[in-house]
């Protein structure tokens, strides 16, 4: 009777540890995620950049989309020719002065603002600059704008796959650069 006792005993006892270890498999995969495996990236994830211009501390929180592929510029539904486009992706995208900052006369007080761009098929493109803050990317209110300001448009020499934008000294002040594409437009600024 001792050692059918010990063999149950043991059976059981194998029994739960079995039952654990599938249940704690189970338990690591959710979400469709591996335990110990890579969480898949997101398409557009976000990204952030804070430089000092002209005495100016300057920071830009955006979505970074990926071209993948696609036709972007009269492309893609919400970036057809004519249309204000978000400037990134999901959130909007957010620029922050400590200064103000002075676009060809218009002038930009110390802040936190949306941007979002003006795309034209002519390259007569304009970064708006919003009020607005905290609203996803698609709730673009122009009734918000502060200011819109003439873009340069070029072509780059080659294809930027994730989109970027860059805020670095430029002249007497500074500019903003957005790369996407095979694109690039760019708003020289003087810090007041």
């Amino acid at each position: 009777m001792t050692i059918s006792r010990s063999l149950l005993r043991g059976a059981t006892a194998f029994a739960a540890v079995s039952l654990l270890s599938v249940s704690a498999a189970a338990q690591g995969s959710m979400g469709g995620m591996q335990m110990g495996g890579a969480q898949k990236a997101p398409a557009s994830p976000r990204d952030s950049l804070k430089t000092t211009v002209a005495g100016s501390e300057i920071s830009v929180n955006y979505g970074r989309p990926s071209k993948r592929g696609r036709v972007l510029f009269n492309g893609l539904g919400d970036m057809k020719w004519g249309m204000v486009w978000r400037t990134g992706a999901n959130e909007a995208t957010h620029f922050t002065t400590s200064k103000a900052l002075d676009f060809g006369g218009k002038l930009v007080p110390a802040g936190t603002y949306t941007l979002w761009t003006k795309i034209e098929e002519n390259g007569k493109w304009e970064l708006i600059i919003n009020k607005q803050t905290k609203q996803w990317g698609t709730a673009y209110d122009a009734k918000q704008d502060l200011l819109r300001v003439p873009l340069m448009v070029t072509s780059n020499n080659a294809v930027v796959e994730k989109m970027e934008i860059q805020v670095k000294p430029a002249g007497k002040g500074g500019e903003i650069a957005i790369m996407w594409d095979t694109y690039k437009a760019v708003a020289g600024f003087v810090v007041k």
